[in-house]
């Protein structure tokens, strides 16, 4: 390891390298920072770019564009309660409601220092512990998947807040949405009125964007009140730098949002979804102040912050040592390691053991360099408070249809864009909330493919889903989970009624 780390060493410490490295992180928290535009669309731009770069040079530019998009996520997610990426969703929660108090700046400052700790932990994780996380990963079957997707399912009860049934009839939605398109097992359509669009099923795009950006939109176009909102700019861009000590103080919320970030990660298909909304769950399970979380709280952007970018470098442990991406991003990063002539398998570290080593140095690298990027521009991004509201609601749509149409070049992506826009409008009024759907809908196709393969594989026999040592662990937790939180609705409910009947 020693020798591998010494000569990657070599490879990355060049200013070409440096320089590629830099760039792609750049890029990556452009496209990160605008609603609909992927990590995984910023590494697909960039893989014409690697053409003839060095292999430490080029893989490093991609995980730069990988690091980049995973913490900038939290930039629309904070300031406009518009998550940039998938996995900033659960930012929103504490970060746009502390932008609300006047603590924009507060709040990115947490994002960028808990990113940081957590795409370096990450990497110390990845370089000691990949091949036995990799071996564990190896053991998840159709059992496995479907207990991860019931333990996923428990969490929409805390992502609802305190109406336990709005959130699982959220969650329901998102569920039977994502049954639309074409049966995964017999090939039948389902649900698509002879519409061709809808035959791949519903894109997640265009409904993540629906639900939280035009949703947002409409919310400010309707109920906007001018006296509530931007009466504090100055304070918020005087506030505006990285919180180092505030960041460490809530160590245990970075803790959590690794651990959950490094496990689901290396999982292929889990999501950093589901790692950011575990970590965020767990945090305020084992918080001593768990009512303000939802409200502004600091351990709730941290934990998902520090979880979004530990889950990048867990996500590269299948990458690399089995070739089987742990996410849509390092699929793509995938074929830009075959292009490079690095073909990942077991025998990469044997084989290839510099340029390995030089890749996860690269991925330290880009983490610095985000860093750096991020706090020189957080007083820029806060600025964007500053703009004038109806131009900002403008551009917002603006970006939101070029995301959208950009993916494909489906004029249809847009009618279901404005579609869960109405959606999310009338949950967020109604106190259902849109995340619950964007989970449902995530994790429905995952829940139902693998119940019907695990249910093909045994026969019919359902005993394996509760005897395997995995699937019965997750299922195990989640039904505690759930149990757990219908008593503390419970004791809330009874707390509150000696309250009301005193007021009266």
């Amino acid at each position: 390891m020693i020798s591998g780390y010494l000569d990657g060493l070599g490879m990355v410490l060049q200013l070409s390298t440096l320089l590629a490295i830099a760039g792609g992180t750049l890029l990556g928290i452009v496209m990160g920072s605008l609603p609909g535009l992927t990590s995984a669309m910023a590494i697909a731009l960039l893989l014409p770019v690697t053409f003839g770069m060095p292999p430490v040079a080029g893989i490093g530019m991609l995980l730069g564009a990988l690091c980049g998009a995973g913490a900038s996520g939290s930039i629309p997610a904070i300031l406009l309660n518009i998550p940039g990426t998938p996995s900033s969703v659960a930012t929103t929660f504490d970060g746009f409601p502390m932008a609300q108090k006047g603590e924009a700046g507060r709040a990115l400052g947490l994002a960028i220092v808990a990113s940081f700790f957590g795409g370096v932990a990450s990497m110390v994780i990845l370089s000691l512990l990949a091949p036995p996380i990799a071996e564990f990963a190896l053991r998840f079957g159709p059992a496995e998947y479907f207990s991860l997707s019931i333990f996923g399912l428990v969490i929409i009860a805390s992502v609802a807040g305190k109406s336990l049934i709005k959130g699982l009839i959220a969650g329901i939605i998102g569920f039977f949405i994502s049954t639309i398109g074409t049966d995964p097992i017999t090939g039948v359509d389902r649900f698509t009125f002879n519409e061709l669009s809808l035959l791949t099923g519903v894109n997640l795009l265009p409904a993540l964007i629906g639900l939280f950006a035009v949703a947002q939109v409409l919310k400010d176009t309707f109920e906007y009140d001018p006296s509530e909102r931007m009466q504090e700019s100055t304070h918020r861009i005087d506030i505006a730098r990285p919180r180092f000590i505030e960041t460490l103080r809530h160590w245990k919320a970075v803790v959590i949002g690794v651990v959950s970030g490094s496990v689901v990660g290396p999982i292929p298909g889990a999501g950093g979804s589901i790692a950011s909304l575990v970590a965020y769950d767990q945090t305020r399970r084992f918080s001593r102040t768990p009512e303000k979380f939802g409200k502004g709280h600091a351990s709730g952007i941290v934990s998902v912050e520090s979880a979004n970018n530990a889950l990048l470098g867990g996500a590269l442990i299948p990458t690399l040592a089995l070739g089987i991406p742990g996410e849509a991003a390092t699929a793509v990063l995938l074929g830009g390691l075959m292009i490079q002539g690095i073909t990942p398998g077991p025998l990469l570290f044997a084989d290839q053991s510099g340029t390995v080593y030089g890749i996860f140095l690269a991925y330290l690298m880009a983490n610095i360099f985000m860093l750096l990027i991020m706090c020189l521009g957080i007083k820029l991004f806060i600025r964007v408070l500053m703009v004038p509201r109806k131009q900002l609601l403008a551009a917002i749509l603006v970006f939101c249809f070029i995301g959208v149409y950009g993916v494909d070049g489906d004029v249809f992506n847009l009618y279901l864009m404005l579609g869960f826009g109405v959606l999310g409008y009338f949950l967020n009024r109604y106190n259902f909330g849109t995340a619950p759907v964007i989970l449902g809908l995530i994790l429905g196709p995952i829940a139902e493919a693998n119940l019907r393969r695990g249910l093909q594989s045994f026969q019919g026999d359902w005993t394996p889903f509760f005897t395997r040592p995995i699937s019965v662990a997750f299922l195990v937790v989640a039904f505690g989970l759930l149990a757990l939180t219908l008593w503390q609705n419970y004791r809330s409910n009874q707390q509150r009624t000696p309250a009301d009947e005193g007021s009266a």
